[in-house]
C-alpha cells in the first residue's frame, strides 16, 4: 500500500489537469503518462498503455483513464484520489462557467474563445493519439493494426468493438507482438 504522500500526489495532479482538459481527459493522455511512467515510476510504459486500452474499452466517459491509474498507483483509494481530482475542480468550473457563457450567447468574445479553443483541442487530442500510438505499436504487425483501425473507423461506419474483436483475436493466436 501507498503512503499519503501518494494520495495527495494524484489527488493534486489530477486536480490540476482537469483545470486543463480541453477535450476532455484524452487530451491529458501525453501528461498523465509523463506524470506516470517517468516522473512518480507508478508504472511502466506498458503497464500505462494497456490501462489505456482498458478505460476505452470500458463504457462511460473517458476520464476512467484516471481512475485506473490511481488504483495503480495506490489501490482503491487512489482510484478514489484521482477521479475525484479529475471531476471535482473541473466539474465546479464547468457549472460557474456554463453560467456564464449561457448568458453572453451572442457576444463576440465568446465566439472568439470558441474559435481559439477549438484548434487547441485538436492538438492535444492528436498528440495524445501520436503518443498512445508510439507507445502500442512496437513492431510491424501492430502498426498494420493501428493503421487498418484508423482507417475503418474513419472511413465506415462500423463499430469500433469489431476492430477491438478482430485485434484481440489475431492476437490470441499469437500473430501480433507480446
Amino acid at each position: 500500500m501507498r503512503t499519503g504522500g501518494t494520495l495527495a500526489t494524484l489527488a493534486v495532479q489530477f486536480s490540476a489537469l482537469s483545470l486543463i482538459a480541453f477535450g476532455g481527459a484524452n487530451a491529458l493522455i501525453p501528461e498523465i503518462r509523463h506524470q506516470s511512467v517517468e516522473v512518480h515510476h507508478w508504472m511502466t510504459e506498458r503497464d500505462f498503455t494497456a490501462l489505456y486500452a482498458i478505460a476505452q474499452a470500458c463504457p462511460g466517459p473517458n476520464f476512467l483513464v484516471s481512475t485506473l491509474v490511481g488504483w495503480k498507483a495506490a489501490g482503491l483509494p487512489g482510484a478514489l484520489a484521482a477521479t475525484v481530482g479529475m471531476c471535482g475542480p473541473s466539474s465546479l468550473i464547468t457549472y460557474w462557467i456554463a453560467k456564464v457563457w449561457d448568458r453572453h450567447r451572442d457576444a463576440a468574445w465568446r465566439v472568439a474563445v470558441g474559435a481559439g479553443l477549438a484548434p487547441v483541442t485538436v492538438g492535444f487530442v492528436f498528440s495524445s493519439a501520436y503518443l498512445l500510438i508510439r507507445s502500442a505499436d512496437r513492431d510491424w504487425g501492430l502498426v498494420i493494426v493501428t493503421a487498418a483501425s484508423a482507417a475503418i473507423a474513419y472511413r465506415t461506419k462500423l463499430n469500433p468493438i469489431w476492430c477491438l474483436l478482430a485485434a484481440g483475436a489475431v492476437g490470441a493466436v499469437g500473430l501480433l507482438g507480446a
